[in-house]
């Protein structure tokens, strides 16, 4: 079981503040069946380093071949649309996961419908340059949560979607899980991912897993 959204790597956004944290948040996910993880700091103000970011996936990678964790571990980022945006779109095979075609988009929490005009042009953009559009947490973006059809959109368009499972306990921002269960029940989602900060967001991932891996 892979967790492709994680907030793993030590002391680079606002996630694992320390290698001994990440080094637990990874016991914590092995211990919930986790056998691959994709590390996605967030590309967005005000955490963005790339050379930062990259140097910690060095160093947690490595404590754990040496601390005997052998499950991959590949690195990725969590893009921020409008960061995208300052970036330009040529960082966008630099931001991809590290040796996939999978790109993983965050768009922002407080998105209208007239939003998804401009961002179906970045995501065509992306799947132009060949890659697979992940859309992250989709539970939490307010058009979503009044008109859950965006997400219906977005799926025909050629992407997918991936829950964020702290929804099962409401949610980051407190309105995640009726959304999530229309989406679930609707059959749109693709993934299940953690996109833990710290060591107690794998008991969500887990508890989403009993409660509604059905519908994956």
């Amino acid at each position: 079981m892979r967790d492709m959204h994680c907030h793993i790597l030590p002391g680079v956004d606002d996630g694992s503040q320390s290698l001994d944290e990440s080094l637990a948040m990874l016991r914590a996910a092995t211990a919930v069946g986790i056998d691959e993880i994709v590390c996605t700091p967030h590309c967005r103000d005000p955490y963005f380093d790339w050379d930062k970011m990259w140097a910690a996936y060095e160093t947690f990678a490595l404590a754990a071949r040496d601390g005997g964790v052998g499950i991959p571990i590949r690195m990725g980022f969590e893009v921020n649309h409008s960061k995208l945006m300052e970036l330009g779109l040529d960082w966008i095979d630099r931001l991809a996961f590290a040796d996939t075609d999978e790109f993983l988009l965050e768009l922002d929490t407080r998105c209208r419908a007239h939003h998804f005009e401009e961002y179906k042009r970045t995501i065509y953009a992306i799947q132009g340059k060949g890659y697979q559009v992940i859309i992250a947490h989709p539970e939490r973006y307010h058009a979503i949560q009044d008109d859950t059809s965006i997400a219906e959109d977005l799926v025909d368009m050629g992407c997918e979607l991936q829950a964020s499972t702290d929804f099962v306990s409401g949610g980051r921002m407190g309105r995640e899980l009726k959304p999530a269960k229309r989406m679930l029940k609707a059959g749109l989602y693709t993934y299940f991912a953690s996109d833990a900060h710290c060591v107690q967001h794998y008991s969500d991932l887990a508890k989403a897993y009993r409660k509604f891996g059905k519908y994956l």
